[in-house]
């Protein structure tokens, strides 16, 4: 089965609309065909954004995504690499990537060096709908 850490984008992107590739990602991981990986920093960075203004969720949509990743994940206590980036708060997704040995699958790649675990939603699927 495939491993999978989600940069915050692709949850926000998921939880604004049902179609597309972030919401086709998250539904596979609500439906067990990837298995997905997160740290508690990762989820206090998913419950962050999610309780933004500006997104307008719920209190209970906030929580369901949270709960969805809590059952759904595999809890990771990732290695801390020495890889600098543009945002050093990315850090802790590329980090539980790798740690993890699994895709870090986010919108904005330019955030992470080359390396051929950080793909786009749409590179995820075009893999996964390969094998």
């Amino acid at each position: 089965m495939d491993r999978v850490v989600l940069d915050t984008n692709v949850i926000i992107s998921a939880a604004l609309s049902n179609l597309g590739n972030p919401a086709r990602i998250v539904e596979m991981v609500s439906d067990g065909v990837v298995d997905i990986y997160y740290s508690d920093d990762i989820l206090a960075e998913y419950a962050e954004v999610l309780s933004r203004d500006k997104f307008g969720f719920s209190k209970d949509k906030q929580v369901a995504a949270i709960e969805m990743i809590i059952k759904n994940g595999i809890f990771i206590d990732p290695i801390e690499s020495a890889v600098q980036l543009p945002d050093m708060d990315d850090i802790i997704f590329y980090d539980a990537a790798k740690s993890a040995n699994a895709y870090l699958i986010t919108g904005n790649i330019k955030h992470y060096p080359v390396d051929n675990i950080v793909m786009t939603p749409a590179q995820f699927l075009e893999l996964v709908d390969e094998v």
